[in-house]
């Protein structure tokens, strides 16, 4: 970084200047954004939403694009940060979409911006946090500089993620294959065949709105990703066996170890000693194609939980089941685990540049 220092030294020998983002910015007026059921209406103009993927679907509707510029895209709920540099339409509720303000480089804003350490408030909104946090304004050469240098180390990034990413998704096949040849029973009478519902018990969630929700220590599992927020105290479950039951998620198996609770989403109990939570996980897992084919209805799709209860599935003896849950267990942690294998090593290549951004935007304060 001698030529950022160099240049510091030069241009800003007593410090550099920290702005307010809402100062360092201007909020985009924006139209009425995208509603996600209207997503994929269109092939024509991306639809940049809060969400963490870049385009999150596709429209026709040009009257609510903004044109091709440089654009910072600020998730208001989920705190997701976009560099955007082409036509796109805002999605829905939450997107707030910033340029930079004069004597910034729309670049620089954004890094600078995505550097930034923001408090989460859970599904509340943040922009009213988030326009208060500073960050650095160098001169324009520095943030060119500075630019220039994450722009390298950004496309190198990527193209290292590419390929773990790429081999990633080998393991991930081959797990899938793997798990495929473990449930090969045949119906010849040498391994029982029953519908779940002759061996598991299952409870349905109940109900609530994201206003009944408040931060705490219980995770509402629902119909989509999970949030950090508990309800109360009552319908826990634990180590568990969860099955979305309506909306884009509908057929979603997911497995709990610790206390949740359920909302737009049903659990599945096995009998003590005739099956185990891991093994039902395991098996609706390789069914989950055929789970998503379950959903039902014109509007939002959900699924029913006595088609669940239906599904007739194979059932070994409980040895077989653990000899086949420890084995799967094993393949899911290298593929899956953060904490192992090919996903660790994505996870230091991200907080590597992480670090080298920080280091990069952390200058000595000039004295007002």
């Amino acid at each position: 970084m001698s030529r950022i220092d160099d240049l510091i030294a030069e241009l800003a020998p007593n410090g550099v200047a920290y702005r307010a983002v809402g100062r360092a910015t201007v909020v985009v007026p924006t139209a009425r954004g995208i509603k996600r059921e209207d997503y994929g209406e269109g092939s024509l103009i991306p639809v940049v939403d809060q969400g963490q993927s870049r385009i999150a679907g596709y429209t026709n509707d040009v009257t609510t694009s903004l044109p091709s510029g440089e654009y910072i895209v600020f998730g208001d709920h989920t705190r997701a940060i976009k560099w955007v540099d082409f036509e796109f339409a805002p999605g829905a509720d939450g997107t707030k979409v910033l340029r930079a303000a004069e004597n910034v480089v729309p670049k620089f804003a954004y890094y600078a911006i995505s550097n930034l350490d923001i408090p989460s408030r859970g599904y509340n909104r943040h922009w009213t946090v988030v326009r208060d946090l500073r960050i650095p304004v160098p001169p324009l050469e520095v943030q060119r500089e500075i630019v220039r240098i994450l722009d390298q180390f950004t496309a190198l990034e990527a193209e290292l993620e590419a390929e773990l990413e790429a081999e990633l998704e080998a393991r991930r096949r081959q797990y899938a294959h793997y798990r495929s040849e473990l449930f090969q029973f045949g119906r010849d009478g040498s391994v029982e065949h029953l519908a779940l519902r002759d061996f598991c018990d299952f409870k349905r969630g109940t109900a609530i709105t994201a206003k009944e929700a408040r931060p705490g220590a219980v995770p509402v599992v629902a119909n989509g990703p999970v949030s950090t927020y508990s309800h109360d105290e009552s319908n826990r479950d634990g180590g568990t066996v969860v099955v979305a039951r309506s909306g884009a998620y509908a057929g979603l198996v997911s497995f709990w170890h610790g206390p949740i609770f359920l909302t737009d989403a049903f659990s599945i109990h096995p009998h003590s000693g005739v099956a185990t939570p891991r093994y039902v996980f395991h098996l609706l897992q390789l069914q989950q194609g055929g789970m998503h084919d379950l959903k039902k209805g014109a509007g939002v799709p959900h699924v029913r939980v006595k088609e669940v209860e239906d599904r007739v599935v194979p059932l070994p003896p409980m040895p077989e089941q653990e000899r086949i849950v420890e084995a799967l267990d094993k393949f899911d942690a290298l593929v899956n685990d953060l904490s192992v294998g090919l996903p660790a090593e994505l996870a230091a290549r991200r907080k590597q540049y992480e670090y080298y951004r920080d280091r990069l935007l952390t200058f000595e304060e000039a004295v007002a």
